[in-house]
């Protein structure tokens, strides 16, 4: 018995081999025959991975950067209090 027929929960991509092929769907999910086209779900499975990876890649950028930005504006408004002291103790 496969991990899928175990799981009662149906996942998303399920669902749309369900939609491509209702028959496909039943004899893989309810007989547990593997479909003929595995190798090429596995590389697909794998390009999803990769390109999740590159999108958490991209958003942890993103919080580096605010982060980078906040830490400009604190450094200037710092900078600017500094220097309106200097003049006034002037």
């Amino acid at each position: 018995m496969t991990d899928t027929r175990k799981s009662r929960v149906l996942r998303a991509s399920e669902i749309g081999r369900y939609v491509y092929c209702a028959r496909g769907w039943w004899l893989e999910r309810v007989l547990g025959l593997p479909s003929a086209r595995m190798e090429r779900m596995a590389l697909g499975e794998e390009e999803h991975r990769g390109h999740g990876r590159q999108v958490v890649g991209y958003h942890r950028l993103q919080r580096l950067g605010y982060l980078m930005l906040a830490l400009a504006v604190l450094t200037a408004l710092s900078l600017s209090c500094w220097w309106l002291a200097a003049a006034v103790l002037r």
